[in-house]
């Protein structure tokens, strides 16, 4: 598959009788935008709230956060499976808006939503406080049950993305990105004298509001699965869980997986990248060894000489992540893993709930323990009244200035186990 990304940068957002994108600015129609996100009855009230970098504003409890993005001249749309047609999508040319980011806000799902904040110290641990983040503030409707109030604010994100995106289809985009994964044998043949690497992708799906949509099925109901690296920029992943913000993959690091970006800029020089295997993070021991088999067998099938392994939470799926990589291992395929850890607030504890000898090759986000202390904003965007609750805080977590203490694990994004953060750790 080929796939050509047009890269155009937001400057600035703003409110606007009329929706568009004009010399770099994303301009809004605010009522538009409600009538979209209140097609559904599971949501009772939005309001839209614009957060820009490096203004005393805190978000929270943030959700998703996604990129809008349109395909271009083709019959397939983003995000199939959810808020588009089921058809498949990796290839011809996709727009995306770079600097800017649609966020789901408001009343708490589940206990793992996070915080961003615009500025401060928080702002530092959090790729998102650098966006232009489009804030849908949501409340539900009454007597909801809490998996229908998950999935209607799931999909009205998406749907105000791909609305938001379809505005930049005549535009002349700034760059033009051009990505390309051909048919195995011709990947193999194009680059036989390199290394022959692939992408081992552990998607959340740990259910109870743990879970990852892919083509719109819940992967926890997949087995290991082959994909072409360009059909995960084109939303045939999403995210559709609440584990804990620091290290929850929202569909926008899933659009933007710098993995995949990585793999991508080393092809043809160092490596031979041949594709993406997903695979799931379940819950039950023969389910475990079933993917982490189908897994192992896929990178033996495909003639792997090495793979890059990600995982996605912590805990229960680091289990996942050890059997994999043994398997993986065993099968002569070289691994590294990409995780991060949950070592104590002292940073003295052991790191992962599983560990073998066989990973050795470590890349971590971080410690989640780790403890910060936010300042007060001048403004909220959603509420305070869950930053006790939400994972990484505790009572009393915000205190009577507005200060907040909390783990980092409360900020979204902060120890991402794609690497999307500015977070690691290394030997001394």
């Amino acid at each position: 598959m080929k796939l050509e990304l047009g890269k155009i940068q937001i400057n600035d957002v703003k409110l606007a009788d009329q929706s568009k994108v004009e010399s770099n600015v994303l301009y809004i129609n605010e009522e538009e935008i409600k009538n979209i996100v209140l097609e559904d009855d599971h949501i009772a009230k939005v309001s839209i709230e614009i957060a820009k970098p490096g203004e005393s504003v805190r978000i929270t409890p943030i959700k998703d956060v996604i990129e809008p993005r349109c395909k271009v001249d083709s019959n397939s749309e983003i995000f199939p499976g959810v808020v588009s047609k089921v058809d498949r999508v990796g290839e011809g040319r996709t727009h995306a808006l770079k600097g800017c980011a649609v966020a789901t806000v408001g009343k708490i799902v589940g206990f793992q939503e996070g915080i961003v904040d615009m500025q401060g110290p928080g702002a530092e641990l959090t790729p998102f406080s650098q966006l232009i983040n489009i804030c849908l503030v949501v409340e539900p409707a009454e007597n909801v049950k809490t998996h229908s109030y998950e999935q209607a604010v799931r999909e009205a994100g998406l749907k105000v993305a791909k609305h938001l995106g379809k505005l930049s289809a005549s535009i002349e985009p700034d760059e033009v990105v051009t990505y390309e994964t051909k048919p195995l044998l011709e990947q193999i043949a194009e680059y036989p004298e390199l290394p022959k690497v692939g992408y081992v992708y552990m998607l959340q799906t740990q259910g109870l509001l743990h879970d990852t949509y892919v083509y719109g099925t819940d992967a926890k109901h997949i087995v290991p699965s082959i994909l072409y690296p360009t059909e995960v920029m084109d939303g045939a992943i999403i995210s559709g869980n609440c584990v804990s913000a620091c290290d929850k993959n929202t569909t926008y690091h899933h659009l933007n997986n710098p993995i995949i970006e990585d793999l991508y800029e080393r092809h043809g020089k160092d490596i031979n990248f041949m594709g993406v295997i997903i695979t799931n993070e379940a819950v039950y021991l023969n389910d475990k060894k079933r993917s982490s088999d189908w897994t192992s067998k896929l990178c033996s099938f495909l003639g792997l000489d090495g793979v890059i392994v990600s995982q996605e939470g912590f805990g229960n799926p680091d289990t996942d992540l050890i059997m994999n990589t043994k398997k993986i291992e065993a099968e002569g395929v070289k691994t590294v893993i990409v995780t991060d850890e949950y070592a104590g607030r002292d940073g003295a504890s052991q790191g992962l709930a599983d560990a073998d000898k066989a990973a050795d090759a470590v890349v971590t986000g971080g410690n989640a323990n780790e403890v910060v202390v936010l300042p007060p904003m001048d403004k909220v965007i959603g509420s305070l009244d869950y930053v006790d609750t939400i994972a990484g805080g505790f009572d009393g977590s915000l205190r009577e200035n507005g200060e907040i203490e909390v783990e980092i694990q409360a900020i979204t994004g902060a120890t991402n186990e794609l690497g999307f953060n500015k977070r690691t750790a290394r030997g001394v």
